[in-house]
């Protein structure tokens, strides 16, 4: 990796966080949240997503400065921490996370050109899926001319989606009326809700979809011009995030009741800007999205070819996937990761794939990640591992790290088992590529506990394959 050229400051690297967290998640939030829960169960919701997401946030941070020889965040720690088969299932996980969320992308962007041009209808239509077709591969040679250039573009993006954003809470603000908001705190006149605890945990995947991304500065350590840039492009990015995915979701419950919002179309902001201020507002939000995409769509899929070209250079994946190309991006990782986006766009035209079905599923795809990182940085605390010379930030990081922990194991829970199962279907191929690195090493495969642990995930896999195919699970 060369020197200079490549270096990303702290500006690209907090556009880079902001930049994969802000897609399109927040442009729906309005609906996906009113589709599950009342006033009262997304306070309470946003309160545990805003301190778990916290300190996962503090723990990559942590993570970030402890371990400075650990680049490629996410998967390196838990390959560190719980050995070579929990790194690459974490590392794969990720990646088909970040290319399935593009998927999701891809049938929003068209989804909301649909409101224009009525032939791409939900996104799914065969004129949209030839339309995201040529964009995947228009980015995807964008990008070959090299990262330092995307990631100026994903800066510019960046900025340009949250001018929308800042007018929309600017204008819901002074429409906002407080006996809309409390006509039904808890959800009791929708009985389809079910109890607060119920609507609670039904929020909690929409709320890490619009998360994921925390991690992206991590990732690109490797990069960065300042180590410490890392932490810090972190938490700047998770604080701004958080400040208006909360002003968005509670601003638009005073603004139409939560029967009202859940009934909306995609992109949701749309519509209630447009309750408020007619067309303009509609046609605003809806330009805005699509260049929240767009730059949204370029970061993940930077994301998506770093992550499998930093597992490449320590070995986790096979050696194929760290060739680089004159521009020094690594070309046969985004190689692969766009013809799976484009086979999965092929899919989304035969199976009733929306953007909330393949969202839930990306989600669930990337819990597994975080709970390692999360274990990880429990772990060193808990050992005093790298506290030598500073105990007095032991204590501090042992606590966070075990909210950060417990965090991750409730997102589990929340998911529920039809994603786990549906998971390890997309988790079990991996062992080939896992099987491939270390054969190119003259390694033995698995350890025994590696095996046991794969024999699950294979049990897993083989119960969700019988369900898709008895029709008791569906995606």
């Amino acid at each position: 990796m060369s020197e200079s050229p490549e270096k990303l400051k702290l500006g690209a690297l907090v556009a880079l966080v902001v930049g994969s967290m802000i897609g399109g998640g927040i442009f729906s939030l309005p609906q996906n949240m009113a589709a599950s829960a009342g006033v009262g169960a997304v306070l309470i919701g946003w309160a545990i997503t805003a301190v778990g997401m916290l300190t996962l946030a503090f723990v990559f941070q942590t993570l970030a400065n402890r371990k400075p020889d650990l680049d490629g965040g996410v998967y390196a720690y838990a390959k560190a921490g719980f050995g070579d088969y929990m790194g690459f299932s974490s590392a794969w996980g990720y990646w088909i996370s970040a290319w399935l969320g593009n998927v999701g992308y891809f049938v929003l962007l068209f989804s909301t050109l649909g409101y224009f041009f009525p032939i791409f209808g939900e996104g799914n239509t065969p004129a949209a899926v030839i339309g995201a077709s040529i964009l995947l591969w228009a980015v995807h040679f964008l990008v070959l001319r090299g990262i330092k250039e995307a990631a100026f573009i994903n800066l510019v993006t960046t900025v340009a989606k949250v001018v929308p954003l800042a007018l929309f809470a600017l204008i819901c603000l002074f429409a906002f009326k407080l006996d809309v908001f409390t006509a039904d705190i808890w959800g009791l006149g929708s009985p389809d809700l079910g109890s607060v605890m119920n609507q609670v945990r039904n929020m909690m995947l929409v709320t890490v979809w619009v998360f994921i991304g925390i991690e992206g500065a991590s990732i690109f350590s490797s990069r960065a011009e300042k180590r410490a840039d890392v932490g810090k492009a972190t938490v700047i990015g998770f604080i701004t995030v958080l400040l208006f995915l909360v002003l968005v979701n509670v601003l638009s419950m005073g603004v139409m009741t939560q029967p009202e919002l859940a009934k909306l179309q995609n992109p949701s902001m749309a519509a209630v800007l447009e309750h408020v201020v007619g067309h303009w507002g509609a046609v605003l939000i809806s330009v805005g999205l699509i260049i929240s995409l767009l730059g949204a769509l370029l970061s993940w899929v930077l994301l998506c070819a770093e992550i499998m070209f930093a597992a490449a250079k320590d070995h986790t994946m096979p050696e194929f996937l760290r060739r680089e190309n004159a521009n020094q991006v690594p070309a046969n990782a985004l190689w692969l990761t766009n013809a799976m986006v484009q086979i999965f766009l092929v899919i989304t035209l035969f199976s009733a794939s929306t953007y909330l079905s393949l969202i839930y599923l990306a989600t669930s795809m990337i819990l597994v990640p975080y709970l390692w990182s999360a274990a990880y940085g429990f772990l060193m605390a808990l050992r005093g591992e790298t506290y030598e010379q500073a105990p007095g930030e032991r204590s501090k990081d042992l606590l966070i790290g075990a909210i950060a922990l417990i965090y991750a194991i409730w997102l589990l829970y929340a998911g529920g088992v039809k994603y786990l199962l549906l998971s390890a279907l997309l988790y079990a191929p991996g062992a080939i590529l896992f099987a491939k690195a270390k054969r190119e090493l003259g390694q033995p495969i698995f350890t025994t506990v590696e095996k046991l642990i794969f024999a699950v995930v294979v049990a897993g896999a083989l119960f969700a394959a019988y369900g898709l195919y008895d029709g008791f699970l569906t995606l």
